[in-house]
């Protein structure tokens, strides 16, 4: 790790082991989080105990698809000497804090997340999930708050879910450091407040539609395109996406699913912006032409991370670089629960963690 991370602004963010990364992954949080390893103190949680909430009978499966996405982190530019990529079932003060803070959030307002009813209905959960389904909201403003960090980068879904994070770091700063309740949420820490109130950072492209053209890119959906699929994958994908144009000659939407990818995936601005012209007026240009352009530049895109996927094939490789994140993110967070402890009369000695 360089040695001047500690002085930089720190970021949280992560993902759930549900399967394989996608381009919404991409577009949506990772290319942003691959900016900031330069400028901030960055860490990146998997939610490998938020996995078990839906999928308690596959645990193989979600330590499979744990490893998968720090490999998928790996090939997009995540780079573990200027980032920490780490368990979250690994870090004891993550769940300590989820405790602590679901002591401060009524029961009624957990299930008012925009985010958890959503999840609740497209996963057909109807009554039938766990206690610690609506739990992991709670535990997910703690993966954050656990970093004290001044930002967190999503995509635009989890807005909502960070909205319930900085009404936690609020509420403990004001019941248990006697931050005003008319304070600036910029100003908590310097007030004496132990937790910044984080803000969004959403990527350029906050919601990426899948190549079916109406849902969210989602692997559930079966309407994604992984990073790691291979150029012919990527291409087949593309394809398939339906715009419902006939003929090169008929006016096109230009701002159907085929043209937003264009202008996305398609570096080249002018050549998107004459793309866009030709389709608007039927000007002799057929989707088929424009797919080939646009899975070129997809390809293009992926190939230099499909090279450095390669050098993460054995599990071992991929473990020893969460091992090595688990350790900075237990520093971090072991810092983050003996502040907050002693702000709320639990600090009576302190304590040492130590990761054979």
């Amino acid at each position: 790790m360089t040695s001047d991370r500690t002085s930089r602004p720190r970021i949280l963010t992560g993902d759930t082991p549900t399967g394989k990364l996608h381009l919404g992954h991409w577009v949506g949080s990772v290319r942003r989080r691959v900016e900031l390893q330069d400028s901030h103190d960055c860490y990146f949680i998997l939610a490998n105990m938020h996995a078990f909430t839906t999928r308690v009978d596959q645990p193989g499966e979600i330590r499979s698809d744990t490893l998968e996405i720090v490999r998928d982190l790996l090939c997009m530019g995540i780079d573990p000497e200027r980032a920490s990529i780490f368990l979250q079932s690994e870090v004891p003060a993550i769940a300590e804090l989820t405790f602590l803070f679901s002591m401060l959030l009524p029961f009624n307002r957990v299930m008012r997340n925009p985010t958890l009813k959503d999840e609740i209905k497209v996963k057909g959960l109807g009554e039938n999930y766990p206690f610690g389904f609506p739990l992991y909201a709670v535990g997910q403003t703690a993966d954050i708050l656990a970093f004290r960090p001044v930002a967190v980068p999503v995509g635009e879904d989890q807005v909502p879910h960070l909205e319930l994070t900085r009404e936690v770091a609020r509420r403990f700063n004001q019941k248990y450091c006697g931050v005003g309740d008319k304070v600036e949420d910029a100003d908590h820490v310097e007030e004496g407040g132990v937790f910044p109130v984080p803000v969004a950072d959403v990527g350029k492209v906050g919601r990426l539609v899948g190549i079916d053209g109406a849902n969210k890119m989602s692997k559930s959906l079966n309407n994604a395109i992984f990073i790691s699929d291979s150029a012919k994958q990527v291409q087949k994908k593309i394809n398939k996406i339906f715009t419902g144009r006939q003929s090169p000659t008929e006016p096109g939407d230009p701002d159907n699913v085929l043209m937003q990818y264009c202008e996305i995936f398609i570096p080249d601005e002018e050549r998107v912006a004459e793309l866009r012209r030709r389709y608007a007026a039927g000007d002799d240009i057929g989707d088929g032409h424009i797919k080939q352009e646009l899975g070129a530049a997809v390809n293009e895109l992926l190939e230099p991370m499909r090279e450095r996927r390669a050098r993460f094939e054995n599990d071992s490789d991929v473990i020893d670089v969460l091992k090595r994140g688990t350790v900075e993110a237990n520093r971090a967070t072991e810092e983050t629960l003996a502040m907050a402890k002693q702000a709320a009369g639990l600090g009576f000695f302190p304590r040492t963690l130590r990761l054979d």
